[in-house]
C-alpha cells in the first residue's frame, strides 16, 4: 500500500504531466496555425497566433513554478528529480516554438499577398516536415520512448534541400518582380522560423533520453572540410592533424579545385616525423557541397578571398577564410596551421575538445 507521501508525489506529477500536455498541444497548435495562415494569408488567423502566444507563455511558467514547488517540496531523487529537470528544459523548447509561431504570424500580418505558387508550395512542404518532427519529439517525451526520440533527432537535416529549392525561387522571384523586396525578406526570415522548429524538436529528443536514461546527449561530431588550390600540402596538413588531435570532436575531409597528383613529398616526411602516416592520402577534387547526404558544419578556406570557388553552399554550413601568411618552410606553415586548428576546434567543441 502506498504512503500518504508516495501518492502526494504522484498527484504532483500528474498535474505537471496533465498540464505539460496542454501545453504541448497548445503549441503544435500554434505552429500549425502559422504556417497555415502564411499559405493562406489569413491576417486574422495570423493574429490569432500572436495573441495565442500569450497563453503559451502563461502556461510554461506555470509549468515551471509546479517543478520548482515539486523539487522543493519532495526533494526528489533520480528519475524523479530528472523529470523534473527536463520539463523544466523542455519548457524553453516549447517558448522558444511558440516565439517562433507568433513571430511567424506577426511577418504574415506584413505580406502585401501570398508567396509564389512554387514558393509557398515548397513551404508548406517545409512546414509539414517541421510540425511532424515536432509532434514525433513531443510524442516521444510523453511516452518517455527513447528510441522514437532518436527517430526524430536529425529530422532537421532532412529538409535542407527544400530549403535550397525555396531559396533559390524565392531569388527568381525577387529577379522576376514577382514579389516585393520586402515580402521576400518576410518569407525568408519565415523559412529560417520554421527550420528553427525542426531544431528545437531536436532539443526535445535530447531531453527525452536525458529523463529515461540520466545521460547527456553527446557532443556534436563537427564535420568539416579543409579547402585550398591543390589539396597537396596545407588542406592536407590540416586534415591529417585534426584527425589526430581531435578524433573525438569531428570527422574531417580536405579537396581543391585543381587537385595535384599527389602529396608533396616534403609534407609526407614532414607528417611521419610527427607520427601521423599520410602515405596513403591523395588529392581530391572539390565537388559540390550540395550533393551530399550531409551537409558540412564548416568548410575551411585556406586562402583569403577564395570562397567564390565553393559554388553553392548550403544553408546550414558555414564557410571561414584562413588568410595564410607566406611561409619559406614546412615547419613554419605546419605550426600555424596547428594553432589555427586548436582556435577552431575549441571554439566548435568547447576547451575540452578531443
Amino acid at each position: 500500500m502506498s504512503s500518504h507521501y508516495e501518492e502526494r508525489m504522484e498527484a504532483d506529477l500528474d498535474e505537471i504531466r496533465r498540464k505539460l500536455k496542454t501545453v504541448c498541444s497548445l503549441v503544435e497548435d500554434q505552429v500549425h496555425d502559422a504556417i497555415t495562415a502564411l499559405i493562406t494569408v489569413d491576417r486574422n488567423l495570423a493574429a490569432r497566433v500572436v495573441l495565442g502566444d500569450r497563453q503559451v507563455n502563461r502556461r510554461i511558467h506555470q509549468i515551471d513554478r509546479l517543478c520548482h514547488a515539486f523539487i522543493v517540496r519532495h526533494a526528489p531523487s533520480a528519475g524523479h528529480l530528472r523529470f523534473a529537470s527536463g520539463v523544466l528544459r523542455l519548457d524553453v523548447a516549447l517558448e522558444r516554438v511558440g516565439d517562433y509561431a507568433d513571430s511567424i504570424g506577426r511577418e504574415v500580418a506584413r505580406l502585401s499577398g501570398p508567396p509564389p505558387a512554387a514558393v509557398g508550395r515548397d513551404i508548406e512542404l517545409i512546414g509539414q516536415q517541421a510540425r511532424v518532427t515536432l509532434a514525433q519529439a513531443i510524442e516521444a517525451f510523453h511516452d518517455g520512448d527513447v528510441e522514437a526520440a532518436r527517430r526524430a533527432y536529425g529530422m532537421a537535416d532532412k529538409t535542407d534541400f527544400t530549403l535550397e529549392t525555396v531559396m533559390a525561387e524565392l531569388l527568381r522571384a525577387a529577379e522576376e518582380e514577382k514579389a516585393s523586396l520586402r515580402d521576400i525578406f518576410g518569407l525568408l526570415r519565415i523559412i529560417n522560423l520554421i527550420k528553427r522548429v525542426a531544431e528545437q524538436a531536436e532539443n526535445i529528443s535530447e531531453q527525452t533520453a536525458f529523463v529515461q536514461s540520466g545521460k547527456e546527449a553527446p557532443p556534436r561530431v563537427h564535420r568539416i572540410l579543409f579547402v585550398d588550390a591543390d589539396n597537396a600540402v596545407g588542406s592536407q596538413m590540416a586534415e591529417a592533424y585534426a584527425r589526430k588531435a581531435f578524433p573525438e570532436s569531428g570527422r574531417y575531409d580536405s579537396a581543391g579545385w585543381a587537385p595535384k597528383e599527389r602529396l608533396d613529398p616534403r609534407l609526407v616526411e614532414l607528417m611521419d616525423d610527427r607520427g601521423v602516416d599520410v602515405t596513403l592520402a591523395a588529392p581530391s577534387r572539390l565537388e559540390s557541397l550540395t550533393d551530399r547526404p550531409q551537409h558540412y558544419h564548416v568548410v575551411v578556406v585556406l586562402g583569403e578571398g577564395e570562397r567564390a570557388r565553393l559554388g553553392h553552399v548550403p544553408y546550414r554550413t558555414t564557410v571561414v577564410e584562413w588568410d595564410m601568411q607566406e611561409h619559406e618552410d614546412f615547419e613554419s606553415l605546419y605550426k600555424e596551421i596547428v594553432v589555427r586548428v586548436q582556435d577552431l576546434m575549441k571554439t566548435l567543441a568547447g576547451p575540452d575538445a578531443r
